[in-house]
């Protein structure tokens, strides 16, 4: 699913009182917040949905698979996504049921 099917999703399920530019503007609106939020550190909460967070990697020896040579990898921060278990609920039920 794209950002585009995203928006036209959304739009659909408000109904005809909002244009798809406007339900861009919202999609727009709500992913900056988010990685706004994320960039600052701070975590987000969906009841329902799930969490967005960021991590601390630590740093660590890895390979260059080409020369097989060690190389350092430094810490740094990733955001990570945990589903609520509401969602995982839902995904495993559609997967059991061939959707």
């Amino acid at each position: 699913m794209t950002k585009a099917d995203l928006v036209e999703q959304v739009a659909e399920a408000i109904g005809p009182g909002i244009t798809k530019k406007d339900c861009a503007l919202v999609v727009d609106g709500f992913l900056n917040a988010v990685k706004r939020a994320l960039a600052n550190g701070e975590h987000i909460e969906i009841r329902g949905f799930g969490t967005f967070k960021v991590r601390k990697r630590k740093s660590r020896m890895a390979r260059n698979p080409r020369t097989g040579d060690a190389v350092r990898v430094p810490s740094r921060s990733v955001p990570v996504f945990k589903p609520s278990k509401h969602l995982q609920a839902r995904v495993s039920r559609s997967h059991e049921s061939g959707d």
